[in-house]
């Protein structure tokens, strides 16, 4: 890439001075002079312009090249880009309280990361390794045939081995997810190994990539919203069967403090029929001449 860049360079000077050389002999120097500054300042321009580029042109060569040693280098490397790319995915799509990477599981396996679900369907696990080295044969090597068959082979394993970690009947979901960070690895999976991609149905380990991945989140997060969204639904329901019991309760002791009020009124005017009587009575006794 440098090479072709100085070659660049060399032709624009070659052809600003056959420019130059094609001008007329009989020019004046002043002006010669002038056009000479000219051309010098947009060579210095056009030469730090290309200089720039270059240095841009290495970066982005090297961030390939580093970013091809995590894909297709040692697996520890790989793992942890996976792992990343995973992390960052969960965390922008799902509230926090909803996953948990790196979580040791009853059995004592510690899969990648956890999407925390009501039972059922239950915890759902996602596993971001993925076995690339036969991959990476299959693409490169000199026997692909031999490497595809090895890498179907090494893709039914990994499918084997979530199944039988992450799928814990009444523990965890009756399905588990393998996440591939690679899209255009998925793509290959997807068009050229069906029968890999129907093993993993079997299995319900469900492969995604970090496009289908998002559609999946997203689709999980408005299942729990909704499931929250219900739960509250049902306390307010019985908060309000509640408040209904209380209210009945006290319409009843209401009816009877007013059963005992209109009683209690009964015996007061009986009181007073009696106070009436009585009073008369008294009148009378009053006006009875003793002294005679």
């Amino acid at each position: 890439m440098t090479t072709y860049i100085l070659i660049a360079m060399c032709t624009v000077i070659i052809i600003m001075l056959g420019a130059l050389l094609m001008r007329p002999a009989k020019m004046d120097m002043s002006a010669l002079r002038e056009d000479n500054a000219r051309l010098r300042e947009r060579l210095s321009e056009r030469l730090g312009a290309l200089s720039q580029n270059a240095i841009e042109l290495k970066n982005i060569s090297s961030d390939i090249a580093n970013f091809k040693n995590i894909l297709m280098g040692n697996k520890q490397a790989r793992g942890t880009f996976g792992e990343r790319q995973l992390a960052d995915l969960i965390a922008d799509i799902m509230p926090p309280e909803t996953y948990a990477f790196q979580s040791v599981l009853d059995t004592g396996v510690r899969p990648d990361c956890i999407i925390r679900l009501p039972y059922p369907p239950g915890d759902m696990i996602i596993d971001s390794k993925f076995p690339l080295e036969s991959y990476n044969h299959m693409m490169n090597g000199d026997n692909p045939e031999l490497y595809r068959k090895q890498f179907e082979l090494d893709v039914r394993k990994h499918i084997d081995a979530i199944a039988e970690k992450y799928i814990i009947p009444g523990k965890t979901a009756e399905i588990a997810m393998m996440f591939i960070a690679s899209e255009s690895i998925f793509e290959t999976l997807h068009r050229e190994f069906p029968g890999a991609i129907e093993y993993a149905a079997r299995r319900k380990v469900f492969i995604v990539s970090p496009a289908t991945l998002w559609a999946t989140l997203n689709t999980i997060r408005a299942v729990l919203s909704d499931i929250k969204i219900k739960r509250v639904a049902g306390q307010i329901k019985r908060e309000l069967d509640m408040l209904l019991t209380d209210l009945n309760r006290l319409a009843d002791r209401a009816g009877k403090v007013s059963q005992h009020f209109n009683l209690a009124q009964t015996d007061i005017e009986q009181l007073q029929t009696s106070i009436g009587k009585i009073t008369p009575r008294a009148e009378k006794i009053k006006e009875l001449d003793f002294d005679k």
